[in-house]
């Protein structure tokens, strides 16, 4: 009779211990962040930009780089450094997965895609041709998450903590963005160093369409 008070102790603690770990939802999984491509000639940075997830080249492993195949004349000779690649996609319902559109500068068209993280530091990119054709890819995680862009109007709260990369992205990140783009940028990319794009919620070919 005596060890009984000691019983129900025990018991509340367990239960106390239960009811804290296991009614605390999952963190949803977060695709922003820059994203080494399988190649590795390039990493894409993802930003949420009023609502939609967008993508844009933020670094080249040789700079320099042109748009030379888009069926577009006059869009052949911008940089594709800063150039959208994921474009406009919208979160699906009750899973942790976006889609939208992929630009393929491979061959200056659109498919339809979709991306979904994969753990801390991996992000599959799927895209398709038509509905068919399918094929697609795995990013590795070289820069943590970030936070909505001041400039976004579905902005809320305080930034989002990015909390600790992988040993390997750690090692391979680039500087954290810091500004929202300009010429320095450019002139990082031409010494081989990895620039700084910024905030791509502020290049004029997402903010036209996002804002």
């Amino acid at each position: 009779m005596l060890h009984r008070p000691r019983n129900i102790m025990r018991t509340v603690a367990c239960c106390s211990l239960f009811l804290a770990t296991g009614l605390v939802p999952a963190l949803a999984a977060d695709p922003t962040g820059d994203w080494r491509v399988s190649d590795g000639v390039a990493n894409i940075r993802v930003a949420e930009c009023n609502g939609s997830m967008w993508g844009v080249v933020a670094w080249e492993k040789t700079p320099g780089g042109r748009d030379k195949n888009n069926p577009d004349v006059s869009k052949q000779n911008r940089p594709t450094l800063a150039m959208p690649i994921l474009i406009d996609m919208k979160k699906k319902p009750a899973v942790d997965t976006w889609e939208g559109q992929v630009y393929n500068a491979k061959d200056g068209q659109f498919y339809s895609s979709t991306i979904k993280p994969v753990g801390a530091d991996q992000l599959e990119i799927q895209g398709c041709v038509l509905g068919f054709l399918c094929g697609g890819e795995t990013w590795t995680r070289v820069a943590g998450p970030i936070p909505s862009s001041p400039a976004n109007s579905m902005a809320k709260g305080a930034p989002k903590a990015t909390g600790p990369l992988p040993k390997a992205a750690a090692a391979a990140a680039p500087a954290a963005p810091k500004t929202t783009g300009s010429a320095k940028a450019n002139q990082k990319q031409a010494a081989g160093q990895p620039g700084d794009i910024g905030d791509i919620c502020l290049l004029p070919d997402i903010a036209r369409f996002a804002h």
